[in-house]
Order: structure tokens, then sequence, then C-alpha cells
């Protein structure tokens, strides 16, 4: 079912060979709701709790290879969510920093992670919108979460060809890649159209 998966992702343009390996291995329906396991392997989003959806299977691996990932990069990722986007940058064998800003996911997702055995170097509670400045700068960013705006720590967090993958938008959101040049200059790519859920900003 995963190799279907797979093979239903090349169709829709995905080519990239450690991307699709990663979605041959990891077992997706681990991820989910038991209700939903036997449509795990579908390229559909699901829903999580706490208002979250896990992404479809398409999505996460159109996000991942805009990354251009090589082993060992660091990376930073906005909205653990389930953790299977998680799951897919470790099996790229990428260094990955994660951040969940609702409670109840972020426990239940911690446990997740430990139960199954991956390893992010660091999971963190709080607002995606900061970024990790501590742990900057990153090889590349990604965001699974509506923005209705890129937010600009995230932007001075990359290193100099570093990559930020992010939907912006309100309704619909464009997934949209920043190249960083130079210190003040950075490269902007817009690709099709798609849904997410939004980005929380902590507005306390």
């Amino acid at each position: 079912m995963r190799n279907k998966l797979a093979e239903t992702l090349v169709e829709k343009g995905i080519t990239s060979k450690s991307v699709l390996e990663a979605i041959k291995t990891i077992p997706r329906h681990l991820f989910l709701d038991s209700s939903f396991e036997d449509h795990a392997y579908q390229d559909k989003a699901f829903p999580i709790g706490a208002e979250q959806t896990i992404s479809q299977p398409y999505t996460v691996a159109f996000q991942t290879e805009l990354l251009e990932l090589k082993p060992n990069a660091k990376v930073l990722e906005i909205g653990t969510g389930s953790g299977y986007q998680t799951a897919v940058l470790l099996h790229q064998k990428a260094k990955v920093y994660t951040i969940e800003r609702q409670l109840e996911l972020f426990k239940k997702t911690k446990l997740f992670f430990s139960k199954m055995g991956y390893r992010p170097k660091k999971y963190i509670f709080g607002d995606g919108y900061k970024g990790l400045p501590e742990e900057a700068p990153f090889d590349g960013i990604i965001v699974t979460a509506g923005a209705p705006y890129v937010p600009n720590p995230l932007l001075a967090q990359l290193k100099i060809g570093g990559r930020l993958v992010i939907p912006v938008g309100d309704e619909e959101q464009v997934m949209t890649l920043f190249v960083r040049k130079s210190e003040k200059e950075f490269e902007k790519k817009e690709f099709g159209s798609f849904r997410f859920v939004p980005l929380l900003e902590d507005k306390n």
C-alpha cells in the first residue's frame, strides 16, 4: 500500500528518490487515529485532533522536495502535528528541530516519538512565528500550516543558501519558497495553491 502511494506521488510529479523512499518506508497508519487507519495510504489529509490535520502525503512530499536536503542538514519544522512530516525529514537524515504550539498535540506526539524511536534534535512546545533563534542558522525551514504573512524571524534564521518552504495566504495558500542568496537578498518562487490549517501565533 505504501508503494502504491509512492506511485501515486510519482504520477503527481514527485521525483526525489529519497522522499519517495521515505513515503514507502514510514508507517503512516500509525500516525493516524485508528478510525482512519484503513485509509492511511490514500493521498488525503485527515483530522488528528486539536483542530489540526495530518497533511496529504503529496503535500508532505512536495514541501520536502522543495527543501533539497543533504544528509545532516539542519532543519527547523514549524508545526509538528502528528509527526509524520518530522519522520519524513528524519528519513532524509536531517537534524530536525521541531516546534508545536498545541499542548495536547505536543504531548501526544512526544509520547509517540519515544515509542517509535523517532529522535528529533529538539522537540519544543512554543510559538513557531518566532522560529528558534538560539539554534539558527538553518539549512532549511519548513512551515506545515498556512501563514497569512511570512514571519521575518524565519527568513532571518536561514543560512546563506538556505531554503524556507511556507504556505502563504488566508483562505487558500500559495506554496512559497525563499532561498537566501546573501545577508539581505532572498529569491522567491511560488508554486500552486494548497489548503492548510492556520498557523497559530502566540497572542501573549
